[in-house]
């Protein structure tokens, strides 16, 4: 049996998720926007869904507009703000950067501010470039490969009295840390359901009333104006049905998920010479671990621990054929070595402290075995 660690790649859609998106699929076979019977029957499945997606976040039901996932609510959030300068992090994901790339092709300035060692955006940073002309700032929540929590609500305080607006990536966040809206300052915020439990395609943004959106696509006035386009409606039931098994259950999943990492970091750093834990000294969510096997290549890791039965993901990337660092890792200061010997273990429903314990023996097992092949590695 395979062992599934690779959990803020995608989940695997849960049962709460898949019995909304049968049902949806099934009996509301209308288009939401018609007026027949079928289509308002798709419309309540989309309706519910909001409500249900507002309470995860801890908003308004009109303040969530419905996309197909991260990358679309990320696009709609940094060209749909009409900016001059736009202010992005260094540990940010592509849907962020390449995004803020293309801003900068078409004439808009954007600074992209550092991290500290422990992979945190510290507000003063982000203060110290913000200028009169900025419009928009945009954080990641939480990092995709450390888990580090970015201070969201004390560097929203400091963009918004320099009156400009914070877009916050949300994706690695919603649903393993707790969320409200106004508590934490966000204007605009990502999120996408293959994250927590619903299925690929139907992700959301939350727009905060009276923020100004310019849509990026047109051929309707679906979402409120925001994003035209026949809904998912299956999609969305499953992404609601998801969101409302976190409200309910969430505080004692993320229990759950911190008691597994810390069960499994205390086993490899015990057991196996030179790991060590980035990003262990920053707020981080509860279900990632980002590991450096000093010495080691993380890529050889992920293949062996394969083979073995275990689907984990390197801190690096593959970019045509050629294994270049984790931009991520390397801002936070670890050499270009020691980031390509990192491995992310990320954690969700379907782990258990016993698969935990299997994969801990299984990643010393392969790196002994790793350093009896190519011993030098070991000395570096």
């Amino acid at each position: 049996m395979r062992c599934y660690f690779d959990h803020n790649a995608s989940t695997p859609p849960s049962p709460e998720a898949m019995q909304a998106f049968q049902q949806v699929s099934l009996n509301a076979v209308g288009n939401p926007t018609s007026i027949h019977a079928d289509g308002q029957a798709a419309r309540r499945a989309v309706e519910q869904a909001r409500q249900e997606v507002a309470l995860l976040l801890g908003c308004q039901p009109k303040e969530v507009v419905f996309t197909s996932g991260g990358t679309e609510s990320d696009n709609l959030a940094l060209f749909g703000v009409e900016a001059r300068h736009v202010i992005v992090s260094a540990i940010e994901h592509p849907a962020v950067l390449e995004p803020a790339a293309e801003l900068e092709r078409r004439g808009v300035k954007v600074t992209r501010v550092g991290v500290n060692s422990q992979g945190v955006v510290e507000p003063d940073c982000v203060r110290n470039a913000l200028t009169p002309e900025t419009g928009l700032v945009s954080i990641m929540h939480a990092n995709n490969e450390t888990g580090a929590v970015q201070p969201i609500a004390e560097i929203a305080a400091a963009v918004h009295q320099a009156g400009a607006l914070l877009h916050a990536d949300g994706v690695q966040a919603a649903g393993k840390v707790p969320l409200n809206m106004a508590e934490l300052g966000a204007d605009l915020y990502s999120i996408t359901g293959h994250k927590f439990g619903a299925l690929k395609g139907a992700g959301a943004l939350f727009v905060r009333e009276g923020v100004r959106l310019r849509r990026l696509q047109f051929g309707g006035r679906h979402e409120r104006g925001r994003r035209p386009g026949t809904e998912n409606a299956a999609g969305i039931a499953a992404l609601g049905a998801a969101a409302r098994w976190l409200v309910e259950h969430g505080e004692a999943e993320r229990q759950t998920m911190t008691a597994l990492r810390e069960r499994l970091e205390a086993q490899v750093i015990s057991r196996i010479e030179g790991a060590t834990v980035n990003s262990a000294a920053a707020p981080r969510t509860p279900n990632t671990t980002n590991i450096a096997f000093q010495g080691l290549d993380g890529e050889a890791m992920v293949i062996a621990l394969d083979l073995a039965g275990f689907s984990i993901a390197t801190g690096a990337a593959c970019s045509s054929g050629a294994v270049n660092p984790s931009h991520v890792l390397t801002a936070m200061g670890l050499s270009p070595d020691v980031a390509r010997s990192c491995l992310r273990l990320s954690m969700g429903r379907s782990n258990t402290a016993g698969q935990v314990d299997a994969l801990a023996e299984a990643l010393a097992v392969a790196a002994a075995r790793l350093r009896s092949i190519a011993p030098r590695h070991a000395r570096h």
